[in-house]
């Protein structure tokens, strides 16, 4: 059975940050204890009602891409049994599916996006300039249509409340020097085309997906924080896929899609949202779950 949690409870331990999904707390050693919870957020709004069960399907197929990609490049798991981390007394079977213990890196300040097909603002931004941060592409693609290839898109990390902007690779090597930037590059595509490939296999699409990187002491780049999960990329089913229209996706289209039925302004505090809407979406990170990582939750 799913557990529900929409805020961590961890007396003792430092909270470190609280993101719109993950709660992280320290650890002594240099570690840290990465939660995903079941908060749902929607137009960059936390939503007052959890996804059950929700931290638990992003934490596990988080492990699984960490685990298939470690040949790659290194991650940020330590594979540290979360129980031998949790304060006396806190229910250990309650985080045991949605927490990692992980090293503590130093962030690398972008977003790391790679995309394999022309959807959401990379897609605006072609029909405005015909080209997606700087990279100029084919004329004539059609929405959702796959690219001649895999490009790196690049976003600013927004300060809370803001939101991202695409920019060009030309302004990541200015941000943080030419070298760091060629390997962020490059380690995003050589992971979004593992998995893509992987992913194709098990009648999944996915379209795009966004990575955090980290460097530990020694300057060694990892991927952090969550990976190829359904809220960091576009995940389509192949069997309904077309070009021309915004394929169904699995995640949370089916809250936007009500919230976008509703008078609300997109600002806190967000609105309820209804039983079956919230166990639509819940299937749908389930299916996703199940079908890349034979994990049922």
């Amino acid at each position: 059975m799913a557990t529900t949690l929409h805020t961590s409870h961890l007396p003792g331990l430092p909270l470190l940050h609280q993101g719109k999904v993950r709660d992280v707390f320290g650890l002594p050693g240099n570690r840290l204890l990465m939660v995903a919870t079941d908060r749902l957020s929607a137009f960059d709004v936390v939503l007052p009602d959890p996804i059950p069960g929700k931290g638990e399907m992003l934490c596990q197929i988080s492990n699984f891409w960490f685990e298939r990609t470690a040949h790659l490049i290194p991650n940020h798991l330590t594979h540290e049994d979360v129980a031998g981390v949790l304060p006396a007394g806190v229910d250990a079977d309650l985080y045991a599916r949605r927490s990692v213990v992980v090293k503590k890196l130093k962030p690398v300040p972008v977003e790391a996006i790679a995309r394999g097909y022309l959807i959401g603002s990379g897609w605006k931004d072609y029909q405005r300039s015909g080209q997606v941060c700087g990279i100029t592409l084919p004329k004539g693609l059609r929405q959702a249509e796959i690219l001649p290839e895999p490009i790196f898109t690049p976003s600013t990390k927004a300060a809370p409340g803001s939101h991202d902007e695409n920019v060009s690779f030309e302004s990541v090597v200015e941000a943080i020097g030419a070298d760091l930037a060629m390997r962020v590059r490059d380690a995003t595509l050589a992971i979004y085309r593992f998995a893509a490939e992987y992913a194709a296999k098990r009648g999944i699409i996915i379209a795009d997906t966004k990575l955090e990187f980290g460097l530990d002491d020694d300057g060694t780049l990892h991927v952090m924080d969550e990976m190829l999960t359904p809220d960091s990329s576009r995940f389509w089913p192949a069997d309904s896929y077309q070009i021309g229209i915004s394929p169904p996706s699995y995640d949370k289209q089916f809250v936007r899609d009500y919230l976008e039925t509703l008078d609300w302004n997109k600002t806190a505090p967000g609105p309820h949202v209804p039983a079956a809407v919230i166990e639509a979406t819940r299937a749908k990170y389930a299916e996703a779950l199940l079908r890349l990582a034979d994990i049922r939750i």
